[in-house]
């Protein structure tokens, strides 16, 4: 009989190995996958992540080295991970939407020895098997990949693995430039904040979790080890699809999930909405990218016995960093609904200007974090670690400011803001006011090339469905909330914007067309 996991994991779990066979013992019979059918307790996850071990050894496979993951979400991808850590081995996820050339790129750069390969990437990597300089060994996801596995003992090595031993490294989106690869550390994972302590609310054992980040995205594999970590049952999807999130949330009695917004739009203009029982759902949590108010208050709408959490991170800080809890939710109207919250226990947040000045309250700045989350540094890019890492402080490459309450408001990316006539705009506060209006959908806002300003700033729409096209009506609309430098000089009406998996803008794809012939996007 499957038990219930009688307690999450109370002894001091060290590493990711540790948490599995912890979890193992305390409640072995409890489920903790659940994929396409086939349901993992934490005893099997333990013994097969042993296997697993084993047969990374065999392959040789050492303290250090790396192996990477081509697939799209599995339950395999926990084995592998936690069969890694029991070798002091290095898991890399690669992208699985990412171009043949990025493909070859991340596993050459992570040195990766060893390649697992889901079914569907096989001709992919058959084509570029040649260009892997370091693979020595390919090991398809299927009845190969259990062959491999079973093939070996479930014998625990037991070897010694240190706190601040490297465990994962994920690759960053590359919206700009090369992705470098972010080495994070068991201490990261494990000591991190959102293990149930000080404001922010994580799960107990008798929650269900719905899986559907990428496991690829630090939003998907550090969501699923914070899920074993409290010892529930995770539930996981390939891939998004609005309609089997529904369906899942109903079926298994789903109580938290991590939805992007737009999957949240996507779940909220689902024909089956309103004839699913949603009444388990207790917790969603979202990120990522802004979410338009109006999104908001239709997800509040449809989820009705639902706290809603923001959450703001980066891969760089193993995630999550500051949260807005529900009680923040309930007037949506509050200049607090436009923050992405405080910062959760554990973590120091500071608003520095151009020349390292600490910024004061209401002042724009870029935003440093300190908190035992902080990566270890970019795998092989020592100058990019030193520009990021500096006294213990990361810079996140995001300008915001702090309120008085210690809320944190995001402007946008450093990188992103528009200089136009000497003035400072930030795309994200251009786009929050353009969101309100009535006929737009999705919008991008970006800079330009303009021989008066330097810079202008330019509106991308989507319109809803049904509606025209109406610049000057726009324009009209946006005049009223936004000072006179802030308004889109132009409006140009697309059909969909560019996104990358974790739902942020590719703002660099949309520059591109506009920016050719300047030798920086900058003017």
């Amino acid at each position: 009989m499957i038990e219930s996991a009688s307690s999450a994991c109370t002894e001091p779990a060290e590493t990711l190995a540790d948490l599995v066979r912890r979890l193992a013992r305390q409640s072995p019979g409890a489920v903790a996958l659940a994929y396409d059918g086939r349901e993992t307790t934490y005893c099997e996850l333990d013994n097969l992540s042993n296997r697993v071990a084993q047969a990374l050894i065999a392959a040789g496979i050492r303290s250090g080295s790396r192996v990477a993951i081509l697939d799209k979400n599995t339950d395999v991808f926990f084995q592998i991970v936690s069969g890694a850590s029991k070798v002091d081995a290095v898991l890399v996820p690669i992208n699985a939407r990412l171009a043949p050339p990025e493909i070859v790129f991340a596993i050459n750069d992570a040195e990766a020895e060893v390649l697992f390969v889901g079914e569907g990437f096989i001709a992919i990597v058959s084509s570029l098997r040649e260009q892997l300089r370091t693979v020595r060994h390919i090991v398809v996801l299927g009845s190969e990949y259990e062959r491999w596995r079973d093939g070996h003992p479930a014998d625990d090595l037991e070897c010694t693995v240190s706190l601040d031993s490297i465990c994962l490294q994920l690759y960053t989106s590359g919206t700009t430039g090369f992705p470098k690869g972010v080495q994070l550390t068991h201490r990261n994972f494990i000591l991190s904040p959102p293990q149930g302590r000080g404001r922010w609310r994580w799960w107990t054992p008798d929650d269900v979790m719905l899986l559907v980040m990428p496991l690829f995205h630090i939003a998907g594999c550090g969501t699923g080890i914070f899920g074993l970590y409290s010892g529930q049952k995770i539930i996981i999807q390939r891939e998004f699809n609005p309609s089997e999130v529904l369906q899942a949330i109903e079926r298994y009695q789903v109580t938290n999930a991590f939805l992007v917004p737009a999957m949240l739009l996507a779940v909220v203009a689902e024909k089956r909405r309103e004839t699913v029982d949603l009444s388990s759902l207790r917790q969603i949590i979202y990120g990522a990218s802004p979410i338009p108010a109006e999104l908001l208050r239709r997800s509040l709408q449809l989820f009705r016995q639902t706290n809603f959490f923001q959450v703001y991170g980066l891969t760089e800080t193993t995630g999550v960093i500051t949260v807005l809890e529900p009680e923040d939710h309930r007037e949506l109207g509050h200049s607090r609904m436009k923050s992405c919250g405080r910062a959760v226990d554990g973590v120091e947040l500071r608003v520095v200007g151009g020349n390292g000045q600490i910024m004061p309250a209401g002042k724009v700045g870029e935003i440093l974090c300190r908190t035992v989350q902080n990566m270890q540094g970019y795998w092989k890019r020592a100058e990019d670690s030193a520009r990021t890492l500096e006294d213990g402080w990361l810079r996140t490459g995001d300008a915001g400011y702090l309120d008085q309450d210690g809320y944190l408001f995001i402007h946008d990316r450093i990188k992103d803001m528009i200089v136009s006539g000497g003035e400072n705009v930030y795309p994200a506060e251009v786009e929050s006011a353009l969101y309100g209006h009535s006929d737009i959908a999705d919008v991008a806002v970006i800079g330009v090339p303009d021989e008066r300003w330097g810079e202008a700033v330019k509106a991308l729409v989507v319109l809803k469905q049904g509606r025209r096209a109406d610049a000057p009506g726009i324009m009209e609309y946006a005049r009223g909330r936004l000072a006179g430098y802030k308004l889109p000089k132009s409006i140009d009406f697309v059909d969909e914007l560019p996104r990358n998996p974790s739902g942020k803008i590719l703002k660099r794809a949309l520059r591109e067309r506009f920016w050719k012939g300047h030798e920086r996007q900058v003017n």
